[in-house]
């Protein structure tokens, strides 16, 4: 179409030389005519010549598409391959910096379980069961419990505290257990000394510790 519309160009230009020369009219239209088909003729050609460009490179594209389809492909039948061939390597050994050596725990921590440090139960020593003594009397209170650092400081304060002859608890002025009993006041150390024990209704050694933060 693109030659078609270039030999209408060159017939259009004869016509208009012809008619000018000439005078005549014919001619002239004529050679208009000529150039209108040759513009006709020349868009026509170049949508046709585009057409055919965009058909070649979808072509082209499809083509590539087709070539890195085939490439992929091939890329996981050979990574297949190499997995099967490969046997699988125990972890151990495959965490090791070398591959040869079995990992240790300075080169991944994260392999190995942390020890965990599990506390020990503490002894008798070590703490004051609220437990009753065997040779206590039947309606004799529990012990109180006090650890054994704060027994510490209990055993060198001064303040009194009142207890019962015959009875193994030192108490608090007010101590239910104390109802209908004759007591007598005693400084708490002498009543450590002396082998009393805090009683567990009243809880003498927490109140006094408390009064001794206060001061």
């Amino acid at each position: 179409m693109i030659v078609g519309s270039l030999l209408l160009i060159l017939v259009a230009v004869t016509l208009l030389v012809l008619g000018l020369a000439n005078g005549s009219s014919a001619l002239l239209i004529s050679s208009i005519a000529a150039s209108l088909l040759a513009a006709v003729a020349l868009v026509v050609g170049a949508r046709q010549a585009a057409a055919a460009r965009a058909d070649a490179g979808y072509a082209d594209d499809d083509e590539w598409e087709r070539a890195g389809d085939e490439v992929e492909e091939g890329e996981r039948e050979r990574r297949r391959a190499l997995t099967v061939a490969r046997p699988a390597e125990p972890l151990a050994r495959r965490a090791g910096p070398a591959y040869g050596a079995p990992a240790r725990q300075a080169d991944n921590p994260m392999l190995f379980e942390s020890p965990v440090a599990v506390a020990e139960p503490e002894t008798a020593d070590e703490t004051t069961a609220d437990v009753p003594d065997e040779d206590d009397p039947p309606d004799e209170p529990a012990a109180q419990y006090v650890s054994p650092a704060d027994a510490a400081r209990v055993a060198r304060m001064t303040a009194d505290v009142l207890v019962v002859d015959g009875r193994p608890r030192y108490h608090l002025a007010g101590c239910v257990h104390l109802l209908g009993r004759e007591s007598e006041p005693l400084p708490v150390s002498e009543a450590v000394e002396l082998g009393f024990s805090p009683c567990g209704r009243c809880e003498p050694d927490g109140a006094l510790l408390a009064d001794a933060r206060r001061v």
